[in-house]
C-alpha cells in the first residue's frame, strides 16, 4: 500500500493537534436533536442540551417542534413595549427642517397703534400684554358694594321724604361708578411690552409713563406666583439690573407668566433662534396664502 497524501506523521510536530481538530468532520443535525446545538459532547463531557431542555413554546413562525430551527420566547409572555397613539406623538416630533415642537403661543403679527409711537424703526416687535383682568378686583368690588348700599340707602330715603339726602346719594354712586370706569379705562391703556432689545411699561390716560430697561442690562430676572395666581394664572416680573437707579424693576399681576418668561428669556439668550422662527412662521404665512 502507499503512503497517504500529506507530511510523514511526526509525534513532535507542534501543528498535529490543530490540523487534526480543524479537518475533524462535523456532525450533522438530525430531526430529534436539540434546538440547534445538537447531541454531541460538551464541556462536561455529557449532551450539551438534553432534548427537553427547550426555551418555551414551538416558534409561532412555522415549522415543526423539533425543526433544528432556532427556537424564540412567546412574545406574549415577555415584554411589551408601550402602545403610543399618533396624537401623542404628534406634539414631539421634530418637523422636516428639524425644528422643535412649538414651547411659547404665537407672536402678534403688529404693535397696536398705542404701542407703534413708542418703538423706534430698527426695534422688532416681540408682543404686548395688558394685566390680568384680577387687576380690576378691588375697582369692580368697590362698584358693586357702592350700587348694594347706596340703592338701599336711596330707597330708604326717599320713604323717609328726605329728597335732597337721596339726590346726594345718587350722586355719590355715579362718583363712585365714574372711578370705576377711570379704573378700567387705565387698565386697557396699562401695557407690557417685549422687543428685541428691551421691555417697556406704558400706562396713563392722561398722564402718560413710559418706564423701559434695556435686555442687555437685565441681570436678573424672576417671577412670583400665589396661589391664586397659579390657579387664575397670574404673576409679578421682578427684573434686576446692574445700575442702581430702575426705571423698571416689579411689574404686577401679568397673565400667563410662564408663557412670558419664555419670551423674555429667550430674547436674551437665543435671539437668532427668535429671529429663525418668525422666518418660518413668514415663509409658511406666505406658502398658505399662495395655496
Amino acid at each position: 500500500m502507499g503512503n497517504p497524501s500529506g507530511p510523514p506523521f511526526d509525534p513532535d510536530d507542534p501543528d498535529r493537534e490543530r490540523r487534526e481538530r480543524d479537518t475533524e468532520p462535523i456532525p450533522r443535525l438530525g430531526p430529534d436533536d436539540g434546538p440547534g446545538y445538537g447531541t454531541g459532547p460538551g464541556p462536561s463531557g455529557g449532551p450539551s442540551f438534553s432534548d427537553d431542555a427547550g426555551y418555551g413554546d414551538p416558534s409561532p413562525y412555522g415549522g415543526s417542534e423539533r425543526s433544528g430551527r432556532a427556537w424564540i420566547r412567546d412574545p406574549e409572555a415577555g415584554y411589551q413595549p408601550p402602545q403610543i397613539s399618533e396624537d401623542e406623538l404628534a406634539g414631539l416630533r421634530a418637523d422636516a427642517a428639524g425644528a422643535a415642537p412649538r414651547r411659547v403661543l404665537p407672536l402678534e403679527d403688529e404693535p397696536s397703534s398705542l404701542v407703534a409711537r413708542y418703538l423706534f424703526p430698527t426695534e422688532r416687535y416681540r408682543g404686548e400684554w395688558k394685566r390680568h383682568w384680577v387687576h380690576l378686583t378691588t375697582p369692580l368690588l368697590v362698584g358693586v358694594a357702592a350700587t348694594f348700599v347706596l340703592g338701599y340707602l336711596s330707597g330708604f330715603l326717599a320713604g323717609q321724604d328726605v329728597g335732597a339726602l337721596t339726590t346726594i346719594a345718587v350722586l355719590l354712586w355715579f362718583a363712585v361708578m365714574g372711578w370705576v370706569a377711570w379704573k378700567v379705562a387705565d387698565w386697557w391703556y396699562d401695557r407690557f411690552i417685549l422687543t428685541n432689545k428691551r421691555v417697556m411699561v406704558v400706562n396713563g390716560i392722561i398722564t402718560r409713563k413710559v418706564a423701559m430697561m434695556p435686555l442687555t442690562r437685565v441681570t436678573d430676572m424672576k417671577y412670583e406666583q400665589s396661589p391664586t395666581g397659579r390657579a387664575l394664572n397670574y404673576g409679578t416680573f421682578v427684573l434686576e439690573s446692574a445700575g442702581q437707579e430702575q426705571a423698571l424693576r416689579e411689574i404686577k399681576n401679568l397673565p400667563n407668566p410662564n408663557e412670558l418668561y419664555l419670551r423674555v428669556v429667550e430674547e436674551m439668550y437665543e435671539p437668532q433662534a427668535v429671529e429663525a422662527r418668525l422666518g418660518k412662521e413668514a415663509d409658511e404665512a406666505k406658502a398658505d396664502d399662495g395655496a
